[in-house]
């Protein structure tokens, strides 16, 4: 039972959730809205679970005195102070959005703002025209940059429509981009159902871990 309880509870639920869009029925409609509460409440247990691992870990590498161990404190100071908070004042109490506006935002700011050098690294190594396709790759993205600054208007404001930066831009990104970005989510979509199809049946039992992979 250890493995074909949790087999069992995925085929009938993954079963029902994949036919329940195609059963327009009052019934169908709220036994789907039922399962999808009961998959918030088991979210929030997760979400217990995850804050129980994520202090334990912090704790032992301050107890132990681990490299990184400083940063650990913070984290759990932190994790601590804000949900004490949110818990006691609520999340629209002053010192709470105070804490949150002037502590939260500014550091997934300097996050993001320091993503864009590698970013910028990543495109560079990307965009070296040593093949013709990094070519049309290099010479794409210089073209939809200049599209979106107003260099690009000085540039080539004075010739035809169809010949500006910003036009040429505009059909890059919604043309041969969405043909693309289509194609992308057509294989990814076909991906799901394939694993979804296989967790259901049984076949793909690395989700359970340990000796239930058996």
């Amino acid at each position: 039972m250890k493995r074909e309880l949790p087999l069992m509870i995925v085929l009938i639920f993954g079963t029902f959730m994949a036919f329940q869009y195609f059963v327009p029925h009052r019934i169908s409609s709220d036994l789907y809205q039922e399962f999808n509460n009961w998959t918030i409440i088991i979210g929030i247990f997760a979400m217990v679970v995850g804050i129980g691992s994520l202090i334990s870990l912090h704790y032992n590498r301050i107890k132990f005195k681990k490299p990184g161990w400083g940063y650990s404190t913070v984290t759990i100071v932190c994790l601590i102070g804000m949900m004490s908070i949110g818990l006691i004042g609520g999340t629209e109490n002053d010192l709470f959005l105070k804490l949150y506006r002037h502590g939260l935002a500014p550091v997934t700011s300097t996050m993001f703002s320091l993503l864009a050098f590698f970013i910028a690294s990543a495109a560079y190594r990307a965009f070296r025209a040593r093949t013709i396709l990094a070519t049309l790759l290099l010479l794409a993205a210089v073209v939809v940059m200049l599209g979106r600054v107003p260099i690009g208007e000085i540039l080539t404001g004075w010739l035809p429509r169809p010949l500006q930066f910003s036009e040429i831009s505009n059909f890059l990104l919604y043309v041969p981009n969405t043909a693309a970005k289509r194609a992308i989510f057509i294989g990814v979509g076909l991906g799901v159902a394939a694993m979804s199809l296989k967790i259901i049946l049984g076949i793909e039992r690395t989700w359970l871990g340990g000796e239930g992979r058996k």
